[in-house]
């Protein structure tokens, strides 16, 4: 899932000037600010042998999941970053156990992409983004 897919569906309907922002845009922002800081953590995750499927978690709120890496009030930016793994989702019953085998089916190289649950008020989604999703133009 891209992040796109998270983002509000603009309706035609009234005024087209009034279009609620979305706070995911606010997120693309971040965590391409934030992308080097998230590679180095899944990488040491990784390395350390602690899980094969690093898990971040990006919010605005309290989250009980994981421990905190990129605060969003000691950076001045609008998220905070949270470092978990497969391993915690499924113990906390985030993932099911059955589902385990389908969530690896979809999970992205974590060496490419961050794995990110976005939790909104709305409810919660994993989306993956490139380390770097800004291309150089040549």
């Amino acid at each position: 899932m891209d992040i796109e897919e998270l983002l509000p569906q603009q309706h035609s309907e009234g005024d087209k000037n009034e279009k609620k922002k979305s706070p995911l845009l606010s997120l693309e922002k971040d965590l391409e600010f934030y992308a080097e800081s998230i590679k180095e953590v899944a990488v040491e995750i990784m390395v350390e042998g602690i899980s094969s499927y690093p898990i971040f978690i990006a919010h605005q709120h309290e989250v009980s999941i994981g421990e905190v890496i990129l605060n969003r009030k000691e950076l001045n930016t609008d998220w905070t970053i949270q470092a978990s793994t497969l391993e915690e989702f499924i113990e906390k019953g985030i993932i099911n156990r059955e589902k385990k085998e389908l969530f690896l089916k979809s999970y992205k190289k974590p060496e490419d992409f961050m794995c990110i649950f976005v939790i909104v008020p709305e409810g919660a989604n994993f989306v993956y983004y490139p380390y770097s999703a800004k291309k150089d133009s040549i």
